[in-house]
């Protein structure tokens, strides 16, 4: 059967001077530290096709700040940005707000904070998994095509989407510690995948040297 990796991207840092949790929220944007991640992040794929293992198909949130990521790797591979709205953000009752303990205290949320293992206030973990690979499946198929045994693929998403993704391909629960999510700014989450079936999970951060210092709102 042929084999075919399909890279969870995460946008890069978003211009969001207030800290709100911004979900699905429009004109949220890449802050220019998140265009250098975005650039760093074309430069490591480049750095693929020039030693024989270009992606073939890129795929991305509708959301600005993930278009705005894709953006350098589809000038540096010279892919079309295809977008799947499939691998939005996650849907969140405290969109546009400030979370802090002082907000989270208001009785208006306590209804939504009821059962943190679904989650409650938001898109439940499984459906998350169940959009995001089906996407990446149809992401496999399509780089199969184009490129055969050994293709690539690029899916441009948002943390949480990823994360769930990740624990579901590696057989784990989807209730987590938002703290402990291995899923940095511009980071990648690769899924080699044998036919349909996921057989190997790995990690990177290509633009790990501008972390330091970036945004860590939670859920961004």
């Amino acid at each position: 059967m042929s084999r075919v990796t399909v890279h969870l991207l995460r946008h890069g840092e978003v211009f969001n001077p207030e800290g709100v949790l911004y979900g699905r929220l429009p004109e949220f944007h890449l802050s220019e530290r998140g265009r250098a991640m975005a650039d760093l992040v074309a430069g490591h794929f480049k750095a693929l096709a020039d030693g024989g293992a270009a992606p073939v198909y890129l795929v991305s949130s509708p959301l600005a700040r993930a278009q705005e990521t894709a953006q350098p790797t589809a000038v540096a591979l010279g892919l079309e940005i295809v977008t799947d709205p499939r691998i939005i953000e996650a849907e969140n009752h405290f969109e546009g707000m400030k979370v802090s303990k002082a907000e989270l205290l208001k009785p208006r949320h306590w209804p939504y904070l009821a059962n943190p293992l679904r989650p409650s206030w938001g898109e439940p973990y499984a459906a998350q998994a169940e959009r995001m690979l089906a996407a990446a499946r149809d992401a496999r198929r399509r780089a199969c095509e184009l490129g055969g045994d050994g293709a690539q693929a690029i899916m441009v998403s948002h943390q949480l989407p990823i994360w769930a993704t990740r624990r579901s391909a590696e057989g784990r629960r989807l209730w987590h510690d938002p703290r402990h999510r291995e899923c940095t700014l511009a980071s990648l989450t690769s899924l080699t995948f044998d036919a349909d079936d996921v057989v190997g999970v790995s990690y990177s951060e290509p633009a790990a040297v501008l972390l330091p210092g970036a945004a860590t709102t939670p859920g961004a």
